[in-house]
């Protein structure tokens, strides 16, 4: 028989009854009494019951909750309209002229610099008039000498046409003192020719404004050696003037044609004003930078406008509304295009699909709205870290 529990023992409770029976349960020895066997079962149980409850929250304990990732993120701003440039240009005037002289010779004076205003006529260079005024002062004295030999013909064809009526002077004669006379008058006729145009080449020696204008460049300096037709002076009418600026040769075939992009001229972020038409466009790119000109007409633009000076050109033009990300907020599942949006209230994110309207190397454009594969307005989208996210995680807003 097994060892009988001490009155005491009694006392303090089943605990010590509990062990033993567990004990003599475990060695596979039968119990003194069957209500000690009861009793002992019954405890083993509950035993069994709260190990495993245990082990139930040692294994719930194991599998740690998802982290808190830090992510960036971006408000979707919508656009309705597509921007191009700007582009850099000046205004320039619509009509100016490269003046220079006529004749060769060396320049001894320049009475203009750039940015002169100068009117019709008024003397803008000069030249050294010594060889011209020789050149008058000999048609001159040809004339003179002209003038002299036809005043004798017609003296003479006078006085013989009396002696020719009364058959005293033979008419072979006469006829040759009127050769004479057509010979010195013609004569005379060519040297007057030759004066005025001496006198012409002696005033091709001062360069003169053809019209009202702004000087707008200056090629030549007093004391040089010019050629005839060679450039002086540029002179510009300033009441047409114009913008120009520069566009890739793609855009420039656009601009040619019908189009519906408004163009907007801005002067330092602060005076701007929208061109009226696309004069021209140049057939050719330039050499050095492939870019081809754009001629805009400007419709009455205000004095900030000044010739020379530097200005932006934004083209727009409608476009359906768009939203454009970062290339990074995408993410591509297959055969479509999803974004993270993120839920201000939860902090947690969501998969969204959206349909990409273009895509370039940094940026992405998705169609914006409340239709399925749109992207609304005014949510905000996670733009870095998409392939690491699941749905319903819990994300901090990286400021």
């Amino acid at each position: 028989m097994g060892p009988t529990l001490s009155p005491a023992a009694r006392r303090r409770g089943t605990l010590s009854e509990m062990c033993e029976c567990d004990r003599s349960f475990c060695e596979g020895r039968r119990p003194r009494s069957g209500r000690r066997s009861q009793a002992a079962s019954k405890w083993v149980w509950i035993a069994a019951v709260l190990l495993l409850g245990l082990a139930a929250c040692r294994d719930d304990e194991q599998e740690p909750a998802p982290p808190v990732r830090p992510v960036l993120s971006v408000v979707a701003a919508v656009r309705t309209t597509d921007t191009l440039g700007p582009y850099a240009g000046t205004i320039e005037p619509r009509y100016k002229s490269d003046l220079g002289f006529r004749v060769f010779g060396r320049m001894v004076a320049r009475f203009v610099d750039v940015g002169a205003v100068v009117t019709r006529d008024q003397e803008l260079a000069a030249l050294d008039p010594a060889v011209q005024t020789l050149a008058v002062r000999s048609a001159e004295a040809t004339v003179a000498n002209a003038e002299a030999q036809f005043a004798n013909a017609e003296a003479e064809e006078g006085r013989q046409r009396d002696l020719a009526q009364h058959n005293i002077t033979p008419p072979a004669q006469f006829e040759l003192i009127q050769r004479n006379r057509e010979t010195a008058e013609a004569n005379l006729t060519r040297a007057r020719a030759s004066l005025r145009k001496a006198k012409d080449l002696l005033s091709f020696t001062q360069l003169k404004a053809d019209f009202d204008g702004v000087v707008t460049g200056r090629y030549a300096e007093p004391g040089q050696v010019v050629n005839a037709g060679q450039k002086i002076v540029t002179v510009a009418r300033p009441e047409i003037r114009e913008a120009v600026i520069a566009v890739p040769n793609e855009l420039a075939d656009i601009l040619s044609h019908a189009n519906d992009f408004t163009l907007t001229v801005d002067l330092d972020h602060v005076v701007a004003m929208k061109a009226a038409a696309v004069r021209s466009v140049d057939p050719t790119a330039d050499a050095s930078s492939r870019m081809r000109g754009v001629f805009l007409t400007l419709d009455n633009p205000s004095d900030a406008f000044r010739l020379g000076i530097t200005i932006a050109v934004a083209l727009t033009r409608p476009v359906s509304p768009r939203i454009d990300l970062p290339a990074t907020a995408l993410l591509d599942k297959d055969g479509k295009s999803f974004v993270w949006l993120v839920d201000p209230a939860k902090n947690s994110v969501a998969l969204h699909e959206v349909t990409v309207i273009a895509r370039e190397e940094d940026t992405a454009t998705v169609a914006a709205g409340s239709g399925a594969a749109e992207l609304p307005g005014g949510a905000r989208v996670v733009i870095a870290g998409a392939h690491s996210l699941a749905p319903g995680q819990i994300v901090k807003l990286a400021p």
